[in-house]
């Protein structure tokens, strides 16, 4: 019985086959018949139920290769360089295809008792001579567009160049060519802060925040400078507008509070409503936890100092002096320093709340330091409007 299912699905399966690679080649879709076939002849060609691929395999190959000779008759014929690629393209096809056959050979026409006819040709010079005349019309038309081309030409103009030197390496001075492409369509940006505020923003903060070094926001045709390079032609510009910075004072907030709680002293034994001691089977007295009740009072010294800064990305395009677009952006940084003493008994706080115990007072930082702590927090917002508001979308 389980060899009955396995054959039954076995024939399932070619018949599929059969009908799929049948549909394709009815269909003109002649490479996908071929596919089928070959993946399913690479088992055993021979066996009598693959018969049918045979069959579907030489008379597509036959159908393909004579539409794909057609195609290339009537694009030489038109002389539009535009159809250099299809030809090119077209012969690596034709020998492609051959290749994925080959390996196959002999096919055999049980019932005919004769090989399958798949009449293979030589395209090694059509491929060459086709190749090399695609090369030099991408060559030739690169570097004149290259002359007057605009960003977005050049761009294309690369992707054609990159192609060339795919199917041809080496050819002539592509590679320098490609430089000179990618040069032309990349969109440089000038990064740089600007101070609106009554107060010195810190060469630190200024020089963490233009860092694009760590920013990872350079992609292929857009690179960020925080400073001017010479012979860059900036296109666009970024510019960090501080409006306003806040400090606060410095803070030193007083609490008071009582605490009282019970907490486990050991343990004694236990005893009935008599005042008799308890004892177990063995006569052994029973041992309960011993609680007793600790009270305390804690001074707590907040110290507090906050920065708050506002500013503005502006977005701006040098080719035309126009502000393009503009996106807040601020950050607060907060110090806050908590320490504490006790008088009575220490227990009677919980363990959280006794570390500030041992702590003292410390220094307030700097107007600057505070200015500078706020970077951290800067610096992923700028990231984050400059990553969701590319200059070209």
């Amino acid at each position: 019985m389980k060899r009955i299912l396995l054959l039954f699905l076995a024939v399932t399966i070619v018949s599929c086959g059969v009908k799929q690679s049948t549909n394709a080649l009815n269909s003109g879709n002649y490479d996908q018949a071929i596919d089928i076939a070959i993946n399913s002849l690479r088992g055993n060609k021979n066996a009598k139920g693959k018969q049918d691929y045979v069959y579907i395999l030489e008379e597509a190959f036959a159908k393909v290769k004579e539409r794909d000779l057609r195609n290339i008759e009537m694009w030489s014929k038109d002389a539009n360089p535009a159809n250099l690629e299809n030809i090119f393209k077209t012969y690596v096809q034709l020998n492609n295809r051959q290749e994925k056959i080959r390996p196959l050979l002999p096919l055999r026409f049980l019932k005919e008792n004769k090989n399958a006819i798949f009449p293979f040709d030589d395209y090694s010079t059509e491929i060459i001579d086709s190749k090399n005349a695609l090369s030099n019309y991408l060559y030739t038309n690169s570097k004149n567009l290259l002359k007057n081309a605009n960003k977005l030409q050049s761009r294309q103009v690369y992707d054609d160049l990159i192609y060339l030197n795919k199917i041809n390496p080496g050819f002539k001075d592509v590679t320098k060519l490609i430089d000179e492409a990618q040069f032309k369509g990349t969109d440089f940006v000038h990064v740089y802060t600007k101070n609106e505020t009554n107060m010195v923003i810190p060469v630190r903060l200024q020089n963490d925040l233009l860092d694009f070094s760590t920013y990872g926001l350079n992609d292929k045709w857009t690179v960020y400078h925080s400073n001017r390079v010479k012979d860059i032609p900036y296109d666009f510009g970024i510019i960090v507008n501080f409006r306003e910075i806040t400090i606060s004072p410095e803070q030193i907030r007083e609490k008071q509070f009582d605490k009282e709680r019970q907490i486990k002293d050991g343990v004694k034994n236990l005893v009935d409503a008599n005042g008799n001691i308890v004892r177990d089977s063995l006569g052994n007295p029973i041992k309960v936890d011993k609680f007793i009740t600790v009270k305390g009072t804690a001074y707590e010294f907040t110290q507090f100092k906050a920065c708050q800064v506002v500013a503005k990305v502006d977005y701006i395009d040098f080719n035309t002096n126009q502000l393009t677009n503009t996106y807040p952006l601020g950050s607060e940084f907060v110090f806050e320093h908590i320490y504490a003493t006790v008088r009575g008994d220490r227990r009677a706080f919980d363990e959280q709340y006794v570390t500030y115990f041992g702590r003292r007072a410390v220094p307030f930082p700097t107007n600057e330091q505070m200015v500078y702590d706020t970077g951290e927090d800067l610096k992923m917002k700028l990231k984050d409007i400059i990553s969701r508001n590319r200059i070209r979308r």
